[in-house]
């Protein structure tokens, strides 16, 4: 809601709140729209500033009102502003072998962070953005160093070994711009001989990035390894447990993550708790659950507070996380009763708001 000068008004504004005159009558209802009678009777009653409704007012769940804050929109701005030198820097390498832009791509983070605030802020900015489909490649690899930089810290991770999992985000999937773009997003299932192909991008990664002397090793494992998963099921070694470089089991979560939370031609972004509920289904067997856990509770955590919307339709806030089973949280309805999503699992969460 924003305060306009009655001199500013325009026809088919919506009054934000009762408006009454110095004798405390009641002149307009909120919700009022504006046209030249009420112009005229706010002037006749010498009303000077009226509270006008704006779209964020009439959003209704979290994200849509993400969506449209002033804060999002500056974020949104400067993302659209670096994203093309981002994908320059990376196009670039891809075709001449050589990476040369280290400082660009710290500036890039720096400029995109400043932006966001907080860690909690960015994950709900990045849940947002939609990227456009010649740069669906490019925005999961900018994502997904956005992120590194939250998750890291909520991996208690030391300054130096954050800044390696930003680095890591930035290059672990470069390997894809080898490959069709046709073939990395096609909304069909993949072929057997599609996904063989599909899986290449790990060793197409590797391959660019070892011999450079500005990336990190840890980086070109991070590359190599992130689909490797620790009960053995992974690409392209089947490595298991502790053989999985340790910054490649930090890009694997990133990398689930990012993918679940972004829009797809094929579905919808997933919201916190249906994330969290992929993740416990199947992921405490193919990812470390020491790095899995603490970023599943921090991301649960944030919710608290929040209205959520049932499936069958009920409305209740998120009132507490339970541990065991963080997908699926007490809640606490408007009038003061409580229900446990863990002893009601019928029901699922359709919205947050």
């Amino acid at each position: 809601m924003k305060d306009v000068a009655r001199m500013a008004l325009e026809k088919g504004m919506i009054i934000g709140e009762d408006i009454h005159n110095y004798k405390n009558e009641l002149l307009f209802h909120k919700g009022t729209v504006v046209d030249e009678k009420v112009i005229k009777k706010l002037e006749r009653h010498s009303i000077i500033c009226i509270p006008v409704s704006e779209d964020i007012d009439f959003a209704t769940t979290h994200f849509e009102k993400v969506r449209l804050s002033k804060e999002f929109q500056a974020f949104q701005l400067t993302y659209n502003n670096c994203m093309p030198i981002y994908a320059k820097l990376m196009n670039t390498f891809v075709e001449t072998g050589v990476f040369k832009g280290t400082r660009q791509l710290q500036d890039i983070y720096l400029k995109l962070a400043a932006c966001a605030g907080n860690g909690e802020s960015l994950l709900d900015f990045l849940y947002n953005m939609l990227p456009r489909e010649d740069t669906v490649t490019h925005a999961h690899c900018l994502n997904s160093a956005l992120l590194a930089g939250v998750f890291g810290t909520w991996w208690n991770l030391s300054n130096e070994d954050i800044v390696l999992l930003i680095q890591c985000g930035f290059f672990y999937d470069i390997g894809k711009l080898k490959l069709p773009q046709e073939l990395l997003w096609k909304s069909e299932k993949l072929t057997d001989l599609e996904y063989t192909k599909l899986k290449t991008h790990t060793m197409l990664g590797f391959e660019l990035l070892k011999d450079q002397p500005e990336v990190s090793s840890s980086v070109i494992k991070a590359t190599l390894q992130h689909h490797e998963r620790c009960d053995g099921s992974g690409y392209p070694s089947k490595l298991r447990g502790d053989k999985i470089d340790i910054f490649a089991k930090y890009i694997a979560v990133i990398d689930a993550y990012e993918a679940m939370t972004s829009v797809r031609s094929y579905r919808q972004s997933l919201h916190p708790f249906q994330v969290i509920e992929n993740f416990e289904r199947d992921g405490y067997d193919k990812f470390d659950r020491d790095i899995l856990q603490p970023i599943l509770y921090h991301i649960a955590a944030t919710q608290l507070g929040f209205m959520v919307r049932l499936s069958n339709d009920v409305e209740a806030s998120v009132f507490t996380i339970n541990k065991d089973n963080l997908s699926r949280p007490l809640l606490k309805r408007e009038d003061g009763s409580y229900l446990d999503l863990s002893s009601n699992p019928d029901l699922t969460i359709t919205a947050i708001f």
